[in-house]
């Protein structure tokens, strides 16, 4: 498919650029890692150190580090298994304190399952869930005086409330206002590669390709808060192999819907305002989808000679764009645009083999098991109740599991939950291999959090994130161009 090459003159830019920003309190950012400033044969323990946070006064929120406030904006007695209906035990279990904790868990999670699977199968009863949910509810103690299983086990009872309200979910369920969304995932880039882990290999990969370009231009999928782009437009102006590029461009898609397009405004006017803070010429932009949720090459406005690489983060909870044709699509124009780099950051651990095949319970069951890894890998470094632990469990976990638990619930047997690694080999785009730096950075950054945190090599262009022995999240480089000249030998 041609593409249109669009002129600079016909260009427009959403009324964003770094010449036209105000100071917005972004500018005192420094970045957890400065790329390409960390040589791999200097010491590993002199750079975990300089990877280490400086704590400042200026920063003096729930004894947070920069990071937690303007990272995005700136850049056990025994154990339980979790175990689904077809007898599948769970990776890794939540760990319990004591006997009495034991027990009222494995009465938690025995109602969560049989008020699920009454909204299961042919014959739903929403007035048997609801019965079950009651009296779960009265088995739970305040989220304030609650243990790590309890508070685990009232997110999910929430969301599955969440289905039975249904029309009214959205307005009980959300709600949140963003600016508090975006505190509580920074302080959780403090307590977990999770995040961190995703942007730092794709952007460091973005680097290694478009490093000496003139003109870049990033098509994101789902920029949500931004925090994955501060990093990278400071880690252009640290580059010491050449000068930065004389312009970068960042295009979000978004939705369409007036709210998503009024965060994606003010994500871009920070953005804007910080790469006017280090001085890089910097253009913001949004692309939105057709009425069917799906991306079209034609909506995308791009200039002759421009470096293009497309974003593809995807973590739950999905949003209404996010089906799986809406992502195959964005995917597939990557090819039409002969993108330099496409990163796909995709979370682990799913059934994608088996679709929708075994129903809502067997879903929710997988999303149990998931989230009772995430809630134990919180546990093992922040195992006290804290007000930045009680932010990030309900502004930024309570959300995705609702979104997850409604994913499953609306999943039909018929439809495939695509693994996109996969389906970008199958679809020919060229697999890009990670440096030895990127690879060295991941276990680098591993070396801040406790132990359990894991990474291996899946493929030479996909690293992989675990928990113990349960993967979480992926990041993978592809490109839809040919390999270069000096490669092909």
């Amino acid at each position: 498919m041609d593409v249109a090459m669009a002129n600079a003159a016909d260009l427009y830019y959403s009324g964003y650029n770094a010449a036209a920003a105000t100071n917005v309190g972004w500018l005192n950012w420094s970045p957890a890692i400065g790329w390409l400033s960390i040589s791999p044969e200097e010491d590993l323990h002199d750079e975990k150190e300089a990877m280490a946070w400086q704590y400042s006064d200026d920063y003096a929120l729930a004894g947070s580090s920069p990071e937690t406030l303007d990272h995005w904006s700136s850049s056990t007695v025994s154990e339980m298994t979790l175990s689904s209906a077809a007898g599948t035990p769970a990776e890794e279990p939540l760990k319990l304190s004591s006997v009495g904790e034991i027990d009222k868990g494995i009465r938690l999670i025995h109602l969560l399952t049989a008020a699920a699977e009454a909204l299961a199968g042919d014959q739903k009863s929403h007035e048997l869930s609801k019965v079950i949910l009651a009296r779960l509810k009265e088995l739970l103690p305040s989220p304030a005086s609650g243990s790590s299983m309890e508070r685990l086990a009232g997110h999910f009872a929430k969301a599955l409330h969440c289905l039975l309200v249904d029309g009214e979910a959205e307005d009980n369920c959300s709600g949140i206002e963003t600016t508090a969304i975006t505190a509580a995932s920074q302080l959780l880039q403090d307590m977990s590669p999770y995040v961190n882990f995703g942007h730092f290999t794709a952007n460091q990969a973005i680097v290694e390709a478009v490093g000496g370009e003139r003109r870049v231009h990033i098509v994101d999928f789902d920029i949500m808060e931004g925090a994955q782009w501060a990093p990278l437009l400071q880690a252009f102006m640290s580059m010491k192999d050449g000068p930065p590029p004389s312009h970068v461009k960042i295009t979000a898609v978004t939705a369409g819907r007036k709210s998503a397009s009024a965060a994606v405004q003010e994500t871009g006017r920070m953005l804007a305002a910080f790469a006017a803070s280090i001085s890089l010429p910097f253009s913001f932009a949004q692309c939105r989808l057709d009425r069917d949720g799906c991306f079209r090459p034609a909506a995308l406005k791009v200039l002759r000679g421009e470096a293009i690489v497309f974003n593809c983060a995807l973590h739950a909870p999905h949003h209404h764009h996010h089906s799986p044709a809406s992502i195959r699509s964005f995917l597939a124009s990557a090819a039409d645009f002969g993108a330099r780099l496409v990163t796909v950051v995709e979370e682990e651990g799913r059934d994608t083999a088996g679709g929708g095949k075994g129903g809502f319970l067997v879903g929710f069951m997988e999303e149990l098991q998931r989230y009772s890894t995430l809630w134990d890998a919180l546990e093992e470094g922040f195992p006290k109740q804290s007000k930045a632990r009680e932010m990030v469990e309900n502004l930024v976990f309570g959300p995705r599991i609702a979104g997850a638990v409604e994913e499953a619930f609306r999943r039909r047997e018929d439809d495939v939950t695509e693994c996109w690694s996969e389906w970008m080999a199958a679809a020919d785009f060229r697999k890009v291999a990670l440096s030895f730096f990127n690879q060295w950075q991941a276990k680098l950054l591993l070396g801040l959090f406790n132990e359990g945190y894991r990474v291996e090599e899946e493929a030479p262009n996909k690293l992989v994130l675990g928990w113990k022995s349960r993967r979480l999240v992926s990041a993978s480089v592809w490109s839809a161009q040919p390999p270069p000249a000096d490669a092909e030998d």
